[in-house]
């Protein structure tokens, strides 16, 4: 397959339309084993329970659930030797392989829902005597029927072409192909699904281009082999700039890995240096760029320490060629360290809560390694998103500059705000299967507690008071408070304080928001440094050891997991024991350790000091309980909540009042002026 075919359209047979190449059959670039089930599929289908089957009894449910994530595959793996080429594979005599897997089928639903293709066509090519392809398709609820198929007899070789329709995928379905050897060994030399556009769609176009915006932060090995993976010959004629904005200490020029994706990029790579304004502000500049300079159909998000399967760029940009309106398309996530598991299919901002989570009916964390595509039942139901994470989520310029760039927020919330705002005004979200990368999950990060949990609980406030249709918010307010009471009671004292101040900062209004941008992460940190809690010890031994007042009782542990009667009898007591005075030896010892998958609230909460791991497995902290600072804190809780109960219909009327003026590109240019302006303005910002 040459450059020029994948990147440019064919005369088709109806008038007034060209046929134009939407996915094609890729295998992975590093023949790593752990990844094959993405991409070829040796397993049986096993599919699963429907919910109807299974009824409306909760225990019936659960189990069910369980027997879902149950691992199904018989262990089967295909030789790395037997991957010839990016899209070629071979299979022995006697042998089938599926391509009804993430990377390889064609995700119909999708195409049907948001685009002008009406219906595909599959050519897929093959050598060897007696090979047979054979078509499937699945409906929404995942059961699979068989649609076609060919051979190639006694030929040495063949190609085969089959029409397929998408009126049958209103509510969900894939397409896909298995191929069988016969007496000899096969070869799938490739496969393709084209589809027929009207002229018009084109633009006259080839392609759509994309700027590329990756924001860095002391990350230079890893962002400069993301650049690499960047500077493959198929992307080329996708590509219009690469933008990396450097804001580290730790530069990406210097990594050895550099110079080699700097001559694949050539003139596509361009690095901008400015000051540490999170990823909100570093996304932000790339998306200014792009929009001044005008010249690329979209721009793409991306974050620096992702791995990228350049396949997934093409396919975004395809997709939104052919949506019917101007549409953002996302990747999802998969794993960094285990590159079969899915961490989410979906997103959406649940409205009461005001909380991102999955979209319903989805499962977090697959594991396509252990139940197949063809076996999972969920994942054939067309997934409807509010947003897109920024770790890969292109956008429309068009887009960007009718509903202004990303808010200035640092960190958190910036993206799913981002899709928010551009659903109100009509431009949709589509989180697109076949394009992804591999990432460190959210789940072993500790931004719910280290100074990130600053940036949490301000920005969903600001994201809230934007676009949440309840009056005053919904639970926001509530859940917020029995959130810092949870932390209060946890002994976590430095997060009750952050929180604290991220509310008071999200009732001075949205004016401070840009200005606050470079200097807000320095003042957070600083603010907690003399709290315990806070102080994180990569070494075990630079804490006392364990010892305790008494026993245990009965000499047992502290890790069971306990029902929701018992937490609730646990919320009851624990502000009650904060009124007791701590155990003396408590002071310089502490009573126990809590690994951090068993640090839960109501374990904490027993204990009046305790070491505790963190979620990223590289430190610890000495929690102890200080009665006189819940006292405070808690008071101060209160009062803060009130106040914002009571302001939020003035406040949502002031966010959403400023809300062009702080997204616009005037706004972020003053906020850039630091790196972009004069020389004595330059002098000046590295003085302050």
């Amino acid at each position: 397959m040459t450059v020029t075919t994948t990147a440019t359209s064919t005369p088709a047979g109806a008038p007034g339309t060209v046929r134009k190449l939407l996915q094609r059959q890729i295998l992975p670039t590093d023949r790593d084993p752990e990844v094959f089930p993405l991409y070829v599929d040796l397993e049986k289908a096993i599919l699963d329970a429907d919910k109807y089957e299974v009824g409306s009894n909760r225990t019936a449910q659960q189990l069910n659930t369980a027997a879902m994530r149950q691992n199904v595959s018989s262990g089967k793996l295909m030789h790395p030797d037997r991957i010839l080429s990016r899209t070629s594979v071979t299979i022995p005599s006697g042998e089938w392989v599926s391509f009804g897997t993430y990377f390889n089928a064609f995700p119909a639903s999708y195409w049907r829902r948001w685009t002008v293709v009406e219906s595909v066509r599959l050519t897929v090519r093959l050598t060897g005597r007696g090979a047979r392809v054979v078509v499937y398709k699945s409906t929404a609820n995942g059961r699979s029927q068989q649609v076609d198929s060919a051979d190639t007899g006694q030929e040495t070789a063949g190609e085969f072409s089959f029409e397929l329709s998408l009126k049958p995928f209103v509510d969900g379905g894939w397409y896909w192909y298995n191929v069988t050897a016969g007496d000899e060994d096969a070869v799938v030399e490739s496969a393709e699904w084209t589809a027929d556009i009207p002229v018009e769609k084109l633009r006259n176009e080839r392609n759509g281009t994309v700027d590329i915006a990756i924001t860095t932060m002391n990350r230079a090995d890893f962002c400069a082999k993301l650049l690499g993976q960047l500077a493959v010959p198929e992307l080329e004629p996708y590509l219009d700039t690469v933008y990396v904005m450097e804001q580290g200490t730790q530069k990406v020029v210097d990594s050895p890995d550099f110079p080699a994706a700097r001559e694949g990029l050539g003139d596509l790579l361009q690095i901008i240096e400015q000051g540490n304004l999170g990823g909100s502000g570093g996304y932000a500049r790339g998306q200014l760029e792009s929009v001044r300079k005008g010249t690329a159909t979209y721009t793409m998000m991306m974050d620096d320490d992702v791995v990228c399967e350049p396949e997934g760029i093409i396919r975004a940009i395809t997709f939104g060629d052919l949506a019917r309106r101007p549409t953002i398309v996302g990747g999802h996530m998969f794993s960094l360290f285990a590159r079969a598991r899915m961490h989410s299919f979906g997103e959406i901002v649940q409205p009461w809560r005001f909380w991102w989570q999955s979209a319903p009916g989805v499962f977090g964390d697959w594991d396509f390694g252990a139940r197949n595509l063809r076996s999972t039942r969920w994942l054939h139901k067309r997934i409807d998103v509010d947003f897109n994470g920024w770790f890969m989520c292109l956008v429309p310029r068009q887009v960007l500059e009718e509903v202004g760039l990303s808010l200035p927020l640092f960190l958190k919330w910036d993206d799913s705000e981002f899709g928010l705002r551009a659903k109100k005004a009509g431009y949709p979200t589509v989180t697109f299967p076949g394009a992804a990368v591999w990432h460190v999950p959210w789940t072993d990060k500790n931004d719910a507690l280290d100074w990130q949990s600053y940036f949490h609980q301000r920005n969903r406030f600001v994201a809230a008071l934007l676009h949440s249709v309840y009056p005053r918010g919904g639970r926001m307010v509530q859940e917020s408070f029995n959130h810092q009471v949870k932390h209060l009671v946890s002994m976590q004292y430095s997060t009750v304080l952050i929180r604290h101040q991220a509310l008071l900062d999200v009732l001075e209004g949205p004016d401070k928001l840009h200005a606050d941008l470079p200097t807000k992460l320095a003042e957070v940190k600083a603010l907690v440094k003399k709290y315990d809690d806070a102080r994180l010890e990569s070494d075990r031994d630079a804490f006392p050891p364990v010892r305790r007042w008494k026993p245990p009782r009965r000499g047992k542990g502290d890790d069971d997991v306990i029902g929701r009667g018992a937490q609730l009898l646990a919320a009851v007591k624990a502000p009650l024991r904060q009124l007791k005075k701590p155990r003396p030896l408590s002071r310089e010892y502490p009573e126990a350790e809590l690994p951090a998958m068993d640090s839960q609230w109501y374990r904490i909460t027993k204990y009046d000091s305790v070491v505790v791991s963190m979620n990223d497995g590289q430190s610890a902290a000495f929690y102890k309980r200080q009665p006189e600072l819940f006292r405070d804190l808690m008071k101060e809780t209160v009062e803060l909540h009130l106040r914002l109960r009571n302001e939020w219909p003035r406040l949502a009327e002031l966010y959403r009042a400023k809300l062009g003026e702080v997204t616009s590109p005037e706004a972020w240019d003053e906020t850039f002026k630091p790196w972009t302006g004069s020389p004595d303005e330059r002098s000046g910002a590295a003085d302050a």
